[in-house]
């Protein structure tokens, strides 16, 4: 079904805001929203399904649209040049903004090597951060990246966009502590958490079998349990006047350790 909308007050632009702007909304709707030729490429490519296609057809033709859905059947809303500077949610004018059903991902449809690498992110809070993480598990080839008790849903548009479409093409899944600390041991995967506190350094932690490195907030740092479920607590050394790093940052730190450890030349 194709329409065309002129003007930002139609309904259907004003739902597709409220949904970028509102976590309820998407829960209840069972909708999120990517924005870009890329980022909708990998969503599409992990196996979600697209409903409404915003489409600016001034800035993304009739053969990239045919390209970039390969087949799939939505609904798409043709809008003009205006109507697209409303609904776009970053800078850049790539010409396309989707809404996108949610799918369910959990502990148990993740997929693993035979030698797992799992980064897990406890309550960590901004969407710029847990973007950026993402990216650093994506560059690594991590298996999976396990969000604990989340402080922001996986579908914030902040998030979709720090991540560059890396919340899809890896194995991205929200879950509780405790379950995913009792799926990390049933799977034998080494869990190494990253704490200042009785701790070794990172380069000496032994990560060429499966292992998960948890990281906490830069505030609080991980809780007791996962403290207390660690088989190696590791860290960073910090030579400056601070004691902490950007968790995005360490992130790329200890996951490349992992991916430096495991060439065959261990360099």
């Amino acid at each position: 079904m194709i329409e065309r909308i002129t003007s930002a007050q139609n309904p259907k632009v004003k739902d597709l805001l409220a949904l970028q702007e509102k976590s309820r909304l998407r829960r209840e709707r069972g909708l999120f929203v990517v924005e870009g030729r890329r980022e909708i490429g990998h969503c599409l490519n992990a196996g979600f399904e697209p409903d409404t296609l915003f489409v600016c057809p001034e800035i993304f033709g009739e053969e990239d649209l045919s390209v970039l859905l390969s087949g799939k059947d939505c609904r798409i809303v043709y809008v003009s040049r205006d109507v697209y500077g409303k609904i776009a949610y970053r800078g850049g004018t790539e010409g396309i903004v989707a809404e996108v059903k949610f799918k369910e991902r959990t502990l148990d449809g993740i997929e693993l090597g035979a030698n797992p690498l799992v980064a897990v992110l406890e309550s960590v809070e901004k969407p710029g951060n847990l973007g950026a993480v993402l990216r650093s598990a994506d560059a690594a080839g991590a298996d999976a990246v396990i969000i604990c008790d989340p402080l922001t849903d996986l579908f914030n548009p902040n998030l979709i966009r720090a991540s560059i479409g890396a919340v899809f093409s890896r194995q991205v899944v929200a879950a509780g502590s405790e379950e995913t600390i009792a799926w990390l041991k049933s799977k034998g995967i080494r869990i190494l958490t990253a704490q200042l506190q009785d701790s070794d350094l990172y380069y000496d932690a032994d990560m060429k079998g499966p292992v998960a490195i948890v990281m906490g907030t830069e505030s609080t740092g991980l809780t007791d349990r996962w403290r207390e479920a660690a088989d190696a607590h590791i860290r960073i050394p910090m030579l400056g006047e601070l004691d902490s790093l950007n968790v995005s940052v360490s992130a790329a730190v200890l996951l490349f350790e992992a991916v430096r450890q495991r060439q065959p030349s261990g360099k």
